[in-house]
């Protein structure tokens, strides 16, 4: 069947609230020669894809500026070079934008297979958060079995992700959420402990749940205020590694304790690494945990979906923070 000249869309009208996404009319996207064209199915929503929104989040240049970092579909097309793929399979991927779509072209290497016992949907909320804990967890922080991570905001995408990966891996997991019903869902996910940091103190709880040792690893997408206070929660040689700063991307720092217990400091951002970047990691995703996805060990936590043309409705409830996992649109 003849793939259609024009596509359905949300684009963002200009930088403000929910209500500037648009539904609009795009070209159908041309798939560059190391790319696949998918019909999207489902595509997840992300902090990143409210950010951009918001116009705090610079769009590369060689991005669409259509949000939408991850998708789930039918490869429909194959640029010229392109191998990996034939018209018809189920994939979800990570896409350099433009999953607000019905159709989007991602280079075939940050494609994988829908696992086996998903839906669509399921794998639709798969990519953004999947790429970015092993890339930093594992790649970054070099999290070994056997050592405990500790996941800031447990709850979210990001953190239901983490939380089941590293127990899946075998690691001991510990969590803060804010509120008691997010801490359970942290415990129910797998988290050996989680702790609510609006009525607990989140340093004095993860000293006395490691014996005053301290965890090997802190996920943080808080920053600011947060760091000083992370550090205390780190083992010797402990590694603290920052996805976001959600409480602003500046602290004080105590250098001589970064030096006397050889911490380290990393992080990183995903989206403008290469290509060649991201498809490593995928080939670690899918040797690694895809047969723990398969093996029903992890499971994608999905709290709702929207149709398409209600972006704004999901992106509202995100910004919320009332929802626990992912928010997954339907195309």
């Amino acid at each position: 069947m003849p793939l259609p000249s024009k596509m359905r869309a949300v684009e963002i009208s200009n930088p403000g609230a929910p209500d500037v996404l648009r539904p609009a009319e795009r070209p159908l996207p041309v798939p560059k020669p190391n790319e696949i064209l998918i019909k999207v199915a489902a595509a997840g929503v992300n902090r990143p894809d409210v950010l951009q929104r918001m116009g705090l989040y610079a769009v590369p240049a060689d991005a669409s500026d259509l949000p939408g970092l991850e998708i789930a579909g039918e490869v429909v097309a194959c640029g010229t070079e392109a191998r990996m793929w034939k018209p018809g399979a189920s994939v979800c991927a990570l896409a350099h934008g433009g999953g607000y779509a019905e159709f989007c072209a991602v280079p075939e290497v940050q494609a994988l297979p829908v696992p086996r016992g998903l839906t669509i949907v399921e794998a639709a909320s798969l990519p953004e958060t999947f790429f970015t804990v092993w890339s930093n967890v594992y790649d970054r922080a070099r999290l070994k079995t056997g050592e405990t991570l500790l996941v800031q905001g447990g709850s979210s995408g990001i953190g239901v992700t983490a939380i089941q990966m590293a127990k899946a891996m075998g690691n001991r997991v510990l969590a803060t959420a804010g509120s008691d019903d997010k801490c359970a869902a942290c415990v129910k996910l797998g988290a050996d402990k989680a702790i609510n940091y609006r009525t607990q103190d989140f340093v004095a709880e993860v000293l006395a749940a490691t014996g005053g040792k301290g965890v090997n690893v802190v996920l943080d997408m808080v920053g600011g205020d947060y760091v000083p206070r992370e550090l205390k929660c780190l083992a010797d040689e402990g590694r603290l590694v920052f996805i976001a700063f959600l409480r602003g991307p500046k602290t004080e720092l105590d250098i001589n304790e970064v030096m006397r217990r050889r911490l380290v400091l990393t992080g990183s951002t995903l989206r403008p690494r290469p290509v060649d970047f991201k498809g490593a990691i995928a080939r670690s995703l899918r040797e690694h945990v895809w047969p723990l996805i398969e093996a029903g060990k992890i499971r994608p936590v999905i709290f709702k979906t929207f149709p398409l043309a209600e972006a704004a409705e999901a992106h509202r409830l995100m910004e919320s923070s009332q929802h626990i996992g992912k928010l997954v649109l339907t195309v």
